[in-house]
């Protein structure tokens, strides 16, 4: 449900292209951007990094693709805001010491070592810097409607495929929860 909520800003900017152009899907996602921040602030009282870094890239990058009435503009939110995101990963490497990946999951997941974390923490970093990669040259190599399709299907399949390789990678180095059902709560 999360994924979707995530990708929702992204989903309406498709339809709004599909129904009328990218300038109409512009105005789309930065509202829609800005409702996600709001809605998920008013049910949890908090705003997810990831929605924010996106509403400001999307206002700026959108409003200047209004404003100049040139797409190339959001043509490079996706790019900038996976590399942002690839960046931080990168740097929270080499900050205190838990990544991200560690500070977001470290409560429910456990792993075999350290070097798991790390392992996986660098894998986020390579697959948020290529999926920006990939972005631009799509972006700036095919026509819009084939850069607006792949921004919904492309990048949504590609991040899914990377959360089922993740999965697996996981799976031979999560350390299995031992607990079970009948044992009664720790003090």
């Amino acid at each position: 449900m999360k994924l979707l909520f995530d990708f929702l800003p992204i989903l309406l900017f498709f339809v709004a292209y599909k129904v009328y152009d990218i300038y109409v899907a512009t105005a789309v996602i930065i509202v829609a951007s800005a409702v996600q921040v709001v809605l998920f602030w008013l049910k949890y009282r908090r705003v997810e990094k990831m929605h924010l870094v996106t509403l400001v890239l999307v206002l700026v990058l959108g409003g200047a693709t209004l404003y100049f009435h040139n797409a190339t503009f959001i043509y490079w939110k996706p790019t900038l805001v996976n590399w942002a995101f690839g960046l931080a990963f990168l740097g929270s490497q080499f900050i205190g010491k838990k990544n991200f990946l560690q500070r977001m999951l470290g409560e429910q997941v456990v792993l075999t070592s350290q070097t798991a974390w790390t392992n996986l923490n660098y894998a986020w970093v390579a697959f948020f810097i290529s999926m920006g990669t990939i972005n631009l040259y799509v972006a700036f190599n095919f026509d819009e409607n084939t850069w607006v399709n792949f921004k919904l299907f492309g990048m949504m399949g590609l991040t899914l495929l990377f959360i089922i390789a993740q999965s697996f990678y996981l799976s031979q180095h999560i350390v299995p929860d031992t607990k079970t059902d009948s044992e009664p709560p720790k003090p």
